[in-house]
């Protein structure tokens, strides 16, 4: 039988660089797959998840085509925490399925799993191999947070505060990207990393 990939669990908070270091990877010819991804795959016509919303919120929170209201979906969640946490009954344990199938079936010596909301889930993902966290100031998450959503910074602090923390992350990262300095030291590490994550692979692999 052979072996499956070694799988890394990519993270980090809002407005961290995430997915600049994905790209990154990818470059490289590392498979990764995004939660993201997965979140809208998940809900698309025809699926049992949005099946499932559906019968959980009604028609309502479905368009002309059939397809999820993400827009009347966000406002029914937004402001009632029930709501949301029905939601995510439905969602997150099939994004984790999702991500798991796809990491099995991986031929490459390893894989990335994208996934923003790691740290507050970790309970599902005992079976990741090692966690890579991007990590910046939250002072610098702010900033541009501020400036790629075009928020004012109370809403940002909102956000920031629905999240894990910093030291929450960091507690449970295997390898840390400090992502506040050049795009030459980001390239860097990322071919450092590649070139640890390739021996981590073939010492798994090894019997």
């Amino acid at each position: 039988m052979v072996a499956r990939a070694y799988v890394v669990g990519l993270t980090g908070g809002i407005a961290a660089g995430k997915t600049a270091v994905a790209r990154r990877f990818e470059a490289l010819g590392v498979p990764v797959h995004d939660a993201d991804v997965a979140a809208r795959v998940v809900v698309e016509p025809g699926s049992e998840g949005l099946a499932a919303i559906a019968d959980q919120f009604g028609p309502q929170v479905l368009d002309a085509q059939g397809c999820l209201d993400r827009a009347a979906m966000r406002r029914r969640v937004f402001a009632d925490a029930t709501a949301k946490r029905a939601l995510e009954a439905i969602i997150h344990p099939r994004v984790r399925e999702w991500l798991h199938q796809r990491a099995l079936a991986e031929t490459a010596p390893y894989c990335l799993l994208a996934i923003p909301l790691l740290a507050e889930n970790i309970a599902h993902y005992r079976w990741i191999d090692r966690i890579l966290l991007v990590d910046v100031p939250e002072e610098v998450q702010l900033e541009r947070l501020i400036a790629r959503d075009g928020i004012d910074r109370p809403l940002a602090e909102q956000m920031l505060a629905q999240q894990a923390s910093r030291r929450e992350r960091l507690v449970l990262a295997d390898d840390v990207i400090d992502n506040s300095s050049s795009e030459a030291a980001l390239d860097a590490h990322v071919q450092a990393l590649h070139r640890r994550y390739l021996a981590l692979a073939a010492q798994a692999r090894s019997p």
